[in-house]
This record gives structure tokens, C-alpha cells and sequence, in this order.
């Protein structure tokens, strides 16, 4: 791909209300819906997974794992084709092949191919969440990189949501092969948005030197950087015990006392649109506020919605669900743009480094944080809740605007 270097060094970003900023947001927003509604389409259905195939609620979990850990490992591959071709291909290329991937993932014909096909899901998934802040970054004026950066979020929380209620009632109807098939159609339309409407970028150079160099020392930059390692840990604890409360409620709500069947117990994930709002929000607070003081809130609410889930009482545990959701894409808003805009060099390697956290922490916890469910509930909910709080004690300690 090449580019104008003369245009590169004077481009200061599309800036708002311009056509290149509207065709970037909208074309990212799809992209975070293609994304999270092919790589959540199992959470919602995980109890009738489970009984299909005859595994444990943890093993059921890996449908999960198995493809937030292929995103997890791969967002520093991504990294690197992305420094060779830029990020605006190398994204595009990632949601072509993603696409296919989900529209076959239905017709794995056991667990062992079905956790083989959402991990290679998760490894072409990638290339979205590791590129799309730095290339925000890249092509939006720093004036409004927050305010991008926290949409790009809500298309993430829109995809997760839809991926999440629409399996539930197909499944109910078909099983879970015709709910995974209901949330593949659903990512391939969006990716179909998005390849078609993000732009070239004209802010992206080629990286001078080797191409391994030019990442590792990206790498090792953004590693040697206190405070991108505050970020860096929180998005591992807090996105661990958030996919471990989705992971595992619904398990609880299908037993006594609320005995719901998974068309209604799916419908949870509408809680999700509190963080819809939250990113945004917390995105524009941010940049009025400081990101410290508005992610330490946002991290705070995330603890009252854990306590609140405690109780045997639905009302109680769906208004904690809610409250827990729009606290932690809060605080993931404003962390994501914060490594954005700190990264100085290697922009693409910190908002890699960021996602192998973020989806580590999803795929370890995730899983793990299911063999604390064989003492009921209140061990995830502790698990979880202790989690948060550690998250909270090193960002006061450590973080700074």
C-alpha cells in the first residue's frame, strides 16, 4: 500500500463531522459488531452446549476461551502485517477470513472441532481489537480520539449483545448448531459494513528498520512503561471476572429458585446496553474530568453490581448484572483510548499488548473461575469480586493522567 509521506507528516486527522470521520466510526462501529457477535455467539447458549455434547460447565466454557485466547495470542502477529500493509488492510483482511470461519463453525461435528474452529475464530478475530484504536489514533484528530475510541467500544458492546440474545432463542428452537448459524449471519452482514466502509489511511507510515525490530522494540517500550502496565493488568482482572459473571449466570438462572429456560436466560445480556452508554459517556467525562477519576468510578460500580448479585432474587441479580456492565465498559472506554493516547512509539504493539491482557485475562478467568461454581454462585461472584478489587487498589495506587 502506499502513501503520500509528504500528506502522512502534515495530517493532523479527520476531524468531526467530516466525511472520513463518519465513514471511520461507522465502519468501526460494524466492525466491533462483526467482531464480539461471531466471538460471544456461544456465551448465551453455554447450559444448552453443555447438555448437547455432554461436558461440564467449565469444558462448555472453552467455547468461549479457546476463542478469546486465538484473539489474545495473535493481536502481536496482527500487529506486525499491520506495520507491513497497514492497519486498514490488515483489518480487513482479518474480518474476510473471520467471516467464513463463523459461517463454518455450525457444522463442527463434535467438541474437539468446535473448539479447534473458535480458536482459529479467535486468531482471525484479532486483527480488529488490535488495530482499531491505533489506527483511531492514526486517522482521527487528537481533539476526538477519545470520543472514537469510546463508539468504537459501543459497536463492540452492540456486537456482544446481539451475538449473545439472538443464539439464545434459535437455539431454543434448533439447538445450539442453528444459534451459532442465527450470530455467524449476523457477523458476516456487519463485516460486510465495515470492509466496505473504513477508509485508506492516510495517517499510517511503514515503519523504518527490520520488521521483528520495529516490534519488539514497540514491545518492549510499551512493557518498560509503569503505567501502561496499571492499564495493561486492569483490563486482564476486570475483563476476567466480567466474561466469568456472563459465562456463568446463566448456568444459575436455568436452576432453582428461577428455573429459566435459555430463550429468557440469554435475554441477560441486554444488559449490555448499559455499557453501550457507559463507554461513551465515560469517554467524554474523560476528556472533561481526567481518565483517572472516571476510571476509578467506573471501577467502583463494578464492584456494587458484583455485591448486588449475591442475593436469591432476580430483580436484585438482573439490576446487578446492569450496573456491573455499565461500570466495566466504563472503565474499559477510558483504559483503551488512555493507551492510545500515551503510547508515544509502538502505537499498534500498546493497543496489541492491551487486547493479549484484556482477552488473557478473559480466557484464563473465563474458564478458571468455572470450578468456583461447584460450590454455587456465591463462589464466582467472590472470585469476581475480589478480582475487581484488586483492580481498583492498583489503579488508585498507581495511575496517573
Amino acid at each position: 500500500m502506499s502513501v503520500d509521506t509528504t500528506l502522512t507528516r502534515s495530517w493532523v486527522g479527520h476531524d468531526a463531522g467530516s466525511s472520513g470521520y463518519r465513514r471511520i466510526l461507522i465502519g468501526l462501529f460494524a466492525a466491533g459488531i462483526a467482531t464480539f457477535g461471531q466471538m460471544y455467539s456461544t456465551q448465551g447458549i453455554l447450559p444448552t452446549v453443555a447438555h448437547a455434547l455432554e461436558v461440564s460447565e467449565a469444558s462448555a466454557a472453552l467455547t468461549v476461551s479457546t476463542a478469546t485466547l486465538g484473539l489474545a495470542v495473535s493481536v502481536l502477529g496482527w500487529s506486525w502485517v499491520a506495520d507491513r500493509i497497514g492497519r486498514a488492510p490488515a483489518m480487513k483482511i482479518a474480518l474476510s477470513i473471520s467471516l467464513v470461519l463463523g459461517l463454518l463453525t455450525p457444522l463442527a461435528p463434535g467438541f474437539s472441532t468446535l473448539l479447534v474452529l473458535r480458536s482459529l475464530e479467535g486468531l482471525a478475530l484479532g486483527g480488529v481489537p488490535a488495530l482499531a484504536v491505533a489506527y483511531l489514533a492514526e486517522e482521527i484528530h487528537v481533539r476526538h480520539v477519545s470520543v472514537a475510541a469510546a463508539i468504537y467500544i459501543s459497536g463492540t458492546t452492540v456486537g456482544g449483545l446481539l451475538g449473545r440474545v439472538i443464539t439464545g432463542p434459535f437455539a431454543d428452537l434448533g439447538g445450539w448448531r442453528l444459534g451459532v448459524t442465527a450470530g455467524g449471519v449476523l457477523s458476516a452482514v456487519a463485516a460486510i459494513v465495515a470492509i466496505t466502509l473504513i477508509p485508506r489511511a492516510l495517517g499510517w507510515v511503514r515503519p523504518t528498520g527490520k520488521p521483528a525490530t520495529s516490534v519488539r522494540d514497540g514491545v518492549l517500550a510499551n512493557l518498560r512503561d509503569p503505567g501502561m502496565l496499571v492499564l495493561y493488568g486492569q483490563a486482564a482482572l476486570l475483563m476476567g471476572g466480567f466474561v466469568a459473571t456472563y459465562n456463568y449466570l446463566g448456568f444459575r438462572l436455568e436452576r432453582e429458585p428461577f428455573g429459566l429456560p435459555v430463550a429468557i436466560s440469554s435475554q441477560i445480556f441486554f444488559a449490555y446496553l448499559g455499557g453501550t452508554v457507559s463507554s461513551s459517556v465515560a469517554g467524554r467525562l474523560a476528556a472533561t474530568h481526567g481518565r483517572r477519576k472516571v476510571m476509578l468510578t467506573c471501577v467502583a460500580i463494578t464492584i456494587v453490581g458484583v455485591v448486588m448479585t449475591f442475593p436469591d432474587n432476580l430483580a436484585m441479580v438482573l439490576t446487578g448484572l446492569f450496573v456491573l456492565t455499565t461500570g466495566f465498559f466504563g472503565a474499559h472506554g477510558v483504559a483503551s483510548g488512555w493507551v492510545g493516547a500515551r503510547a508515544k512509539v509502538g502505537k499498534a504493539q500498546a493497543s496489541a499488548l492491551y487486547n493479549l491482557f484484556y482477552y488473557g485475562g478473559s480466557s484464563l478467568f473465563g474458564w478458571l473461575l468455572g470450578y468456583a461454581y461447584v460450590v454455587g454462585w456465591w463462589g464466582v461472584a467472590s472470585a469476581v469480586l475480589v478480582l475487581a478489587l484488586t483492580s481498583l487498589t492498583w489503579s488508585w495506587l498507581a495511575a496517573r493522567d
